[in-house]
């Protein structure tokens, strides 16, 4: 079975395993587990900020960072396809009480000239207009790429609004990859990052959240808060970090791939691909000219022993990973030659 459906779905491999055996560990609700310190010590360092703390998740990490960012009653920012908006089951309003306002933006960029007009003025019976968060690379857009011009820019327009500015960085190391932009380029124009070990670096398990020192302290208790308080995290925090010093150069591959596929497949009449979309390891395919609900071709293409997932509306997703050879997509090619020719 060719498995297309997410970067998540990848196996630990023998050198990801036997780092998580040879381990050490402590516990790390005490602050003493040292395979996670050294870790948490890294990523700050990589990023050029002052703490990090390592998560059970992307979402938790994004979601407690606006927590800690805001109070509630506030109202927050973010484009509407973004993935805190559509797949992080309402949790700013369950967990931070918080409102969200969606703004459509074009390939998952907030457009700067009309952010203006929806900042909130300083009028009591009005939210307070309190953290805009972004998303680089953007999912639900097809893994395009946040242009560094566009965060600074926004970075800039936040620090004249007295706005808090966090960057949902889940595949963060694919725009790092695709751009060659440093971690602390990124770093350098927000107040915050979350990035994820399991998307694409092929991690069990993990995520972290990057920021100030005590912006980190405070996440820390709302970690422990929400559950997310760890043990020996050490076993799972050394397959998170095995996969950081091996895992994202390798991404590149993955990149290759989509466009090779995106490509090959571009000229079929019953699908269609924006190649100008294509620029990390996704390939949305809109499927509208086969006539069938996007579940539908999604089960069509399991039973070819092809598996991919819906994307947004009228499109499917294909994403690359690492446990995807050459030989796979052309197994893929094959088979929407043969289904949507």
């Amino acid at each position: 079975m060719l498995d297309f459906r997410s970067d998540t779905v990848t196996k630990p491999s023998q050198g990801m395993l036997d780092a998580m055996m040879n381990a050490k560990v402590g516990d790390d609700v005490f602050g003493e587990d040292p395979t996670v310190n050294e870790f948490q010590n890294l990523l700050a360092e990589h990023f050029g900020m002052e703490a990090a703390l390592y998560m059970p998740s992307g979402a938790m990490s994004n979601q407690i960072a606006i927590k800690v960012h805001t109070q509630p009653g506030d109202e927050i920012i973010v484009e509407e396809d973004a993935h805190i908006f559509n797949y992080e089951t309402a949790a700013p309003a369950i967990i931070s009480n918080v409102q969200v306002k969606t703004i459509k933006g074009v390939n998952g960029v907030l457009p700067l000239n009309e952010l203006p007009k929806h900042i909130r003025p300083n009028i009591y019976y009005m939210p307070h207009t309190r953290l805009i968060c972004i998303e680089n690379t953007h999912n639900r857009c097809g893994g395009t790429i946040y242009p560094l011009n566009e965060i600074v820019n926004l970075y800039n327009f936040s620090r004249d609004e007295n706005i808090i500015f966090h960057i949902d960085g889940a595949r963060l190391w694919n725009a790092m990859v695709a751009t060659g932009i440093s971690a602390k380029q990124y770093a350098e124009n927000c107040d915050s990052i979350s990035v994820c070990f399991s998307k694409g670096l092929g991690a069990p398990i993990g995520s972290a959240l990057i920021g100030k020192k005590d912006f980190i302290a405070k996440a820390r208790k709302w970690r422990k808060i929400l559950g997310g308080g760890m043990r020996q995290a050490g076993l799972i925090a050394a397959a998170a970090m095995y996969a950081f010093k091996n895992n994202v150069d390798r991404l590149k591959e993955d990149h290759s791939r989509a466009q090779y596929f995106a490509n090959s497949i571009s000229n079929l009449s019953k699908v269609s691909v924006d190649l100008e979309s294509v620029q990390t390891n996704m390939v949305f395919i809109n499927v509208s000219k086969t006539l069938m609900k996007t579940i539908d071709v999604v089960a069509q293409l399991k039973m070819h022993n092809c598996l991919v997932s819906v994307g947004n509306f009228d499109t499917i997703r294909v994403i690359m990973h690492l446990d995807i050879t050459d030989q796979d997509v052309e197994k893929a090619v094959k088979i929407f030659y043969q289904l949507y020719s």
